[in-house]
């Protein structure tokens, strides 16, 4: 367990994060600290479910996923250890760990209740720093799973957003992030499109086919990004500004029916 990762809402313009590193590196200097997003967006626990859900797999076997995205600390919420086949996730129990309890073959989960292994005191607003940066490094350094607290039947999840067909076969599906190109990622996967020549519906636009490249087209285009799922870019420019889209604004696919006159 050499590595670790950060997942937050924290952002780049406060000390928290390097907080954090320093808590993990006070216990274990040795330990390599990967961060996978601070710009979540404040308490945007389904944006962070969704960043991690795209990232964790490319890690070696093993690697500890911090995830702080925490509206309710200092609540009764619970802080929790997800042991998975493949690596280790702590996090609040709030649904920030939707995907991974989708994806596992097998887990266990442990809630965080031995303050052995805090910093103390802890803050009532900091549990990222006092309670997760710790836990992960005594983890890191060999410290069984169970020692950190009483295994618990379940964990909190929301259902991961899945597309659906409308009307007239229609293909709808919604936006899950976007990212700081202002590309638009939505949840509808490779393998949900039907097969012809597509069309893309959002917010009043349509775009006629996929795109293999981000450097296609004139204005809009859409396609398959590197997370697998469809996507709504403008070349060199910013789709989200030029729609004016949000997270969670639907997108619509469907077959083109003129591509298929003649056949």
């Amino acid at each position: 367990m050499d590595v670790t990762t950060l997942t937050t809402d924290f952002g780049l313009d406060d000390p928290y994060v390097a907080a954090m590193k320093g808590a993990i590196l006070s216990i274990n200097p040795r330990l390599t600290i990967v961060d996978i997003c601070h710009t979540i967006e404040p308490q945007n626990i389904a944006q962070a479910a969704f960043i991690l859900s795209t990232t964790y797999h490319y890690f070696p076997e093993g690697t500890i996923h911090i995830v702080v995205v925490d509206p309710g600390v200092g609540t009764e919420r619970q802080a929790v250890l997800l042991v998975t086949p493949s690596a280790f996730f702590l996090a609040p129990d709030n649904g920030v760990l939707s995907y991974i309890v989708e994806e596992a073959s097998e887990l266990e989960a442990i809630a965080l209740t031995n303050p052995r292994f805090w910093h103390s005191p802890v803050s009532d607003t900091f549990h990222g720093r006092d309670i997760f940066a710790p836990v992960a490094a005594h983890l890191s350094l060999g410290v069984p799973p169970h020692e950190f607290g009483d295994p618990i039947p379940s964990i909190f999840t929301f259902p991961i957003p899945q597309p659906r067909i409308g009307e007239d076969e229609v293909l709808v599906g919604h936006i899950l992030h976007i990212d700081r190109f202002g590309n638009l990622i939505t949840d509808i996967k490779r393998d949900d499109l039907p097969r012809g020549r597509l069309f893309i519906e959002i917010r009043g636009h349509i775009v006629d086919g996929l795109s293999y490249s981000y450097d296609e087209g004139d204005e809009l285009l859409a396609i398959i990004g590197s997370s697998e799922r469809l996507e709504v870019s403008v070349k060199n420019s910013s789709a989200a500004r030029f729609l004016r889209a949000k997270m969670g604004d639907e997108v619509k696919v469907g077959i083109n029916k003129s591509s298929m006159k003649g056949r």
